[in-house]
């Protein structure tokens, strides 16, 4: 599967598309209630829908970048502000903070090849009740738990 897109909550779709434009991205969809955008890089894309009742969205939207720093940079000489400037973190990532006008929140990072393939990265697909990896099949176990990323 590859993913299509991601669509966000918005409270007011003006101010939130002025921001994606001035951020960068081509919009590709405009309607009063729904825009859509193009991803800079790749063919991934996102979009916005207006929302009319009160919201909360714990979803967090991440943008690959090569050069963080230099894209904060110039984010903040538009005019963005940033609630986490350029941070390395210990699950090998470089990442920004900062919120669109209604809240969501949006990562600006560089992970290279550690986005993909981490020092801990497992590999484990679902095939007919049983957990398979590379390694070979092996049966699911009835208890399984998350690697911890740091994050």
């Amino acid at each position: 599967m590859n993913l299509n897109q991601i669509t966000l909550p918005v409270t007011d779709m003006t101010d939130a598309v002025d921001f994606y434009l001035r951020m960068g991205f081509m919009q590709i969809v405009d309607t009063p209630h729904y825009a859509r955008f193009e991803s800079q890089v790749g063919e991934a894309t996102f979009s916005l829908q207006l929302e009319t009742e009160i919201f909360s969205n714990g979803a967090t939207l991440y943008f690959e970048i090569d050069d963080v720093d230099s894209k904060v940079r110039e984010l903040q000489l538009l005019g963005f502000e940033f609630e986490q400037l350029p941070t390395d973190h210990s699950y090998l990532w470089r990442e920004a903070v900062i919120h669109d006008p209604s809240g969501n929140r949006i990562k600006l990072y560089h992970a290279g090849e550690n986005r993909l393939h981490p020092p801990w990265r497992v590999e484990r697909t679902y095939q007919r009740g049983i957990n398979a990896s590379r390694e070979g099949l092996s049966k699911a176990p009835t208890n399984l738990t998350s690697v911890n990323t740091g994050d």
